[in-house]
């Protein structure tokens, strides 16, 4: 089952500044909703250990990342992928868009697509997409706060 969405997300610091909080992987992992484990292997690849439930669903995803098409300090483009055991995989990526604000401030654009198999698939794309939507908004929240804690 595949699944797209789009947000954009104010925070409260200058675009260097977020751009350094998205590459830093302690940031990244006190942010993602889950994540027990974020390990930057390189400059463009990450291993990640996440925990997620979904709606009767738990799972632990291990899983990789790589940043691609970097445009410091002005985006990239993320991929990963995901297996959860018998809960299934995920897989999928998204397009990174920060801009400069008005007051200093950064615009964070994202377009993200993703792709569910196995268990998960069986959960339908309503329920899906909801705790996707749950998830990405508790990660920006975090990230904001973060990026605003200097």
């Amino acid at each position: 089952m595949a699944m797209t969405m789009t947000g954009e997300a104010t925070l409260p610091a200058a675009k260097q500044v977020v751009w350094a909080k998205l590459n830093d992987a302690e940031v990244l992992k006190a942010c993602i909703p889950g994540c027990e484990q974020l390990t930057k292997d390189d400059d463009r690849h990450f291993s990640a250990v996440v925990k997620v439930k979904l709606g009767p669903v738990k799972a632990t995803f291990k899983g990789k990342v790589e940043l691609q098409d970097l445009d410091p300090p002005n985006g990239y483009r993320i991929v990963g992928e995901g297996e959860g055991g018998i809960a299934g995989f995920a897989k999928g990526g998204a397009r990174v868009m920060l801009e400069d604000a008005e007051g200093g401030q950064t615009l964070l654009r994202y377009e993200v697509e993703a792709q569910v198999g196995g268990k998960l698939m069986q959960l339908g794309s309503r329920l899906i997409d909801s705790v996707s939507k749950k998830l990405a908004d508790e990660f920006f929240a975090n990230f904001a706060k973060a990026v605003s804690e200097g």
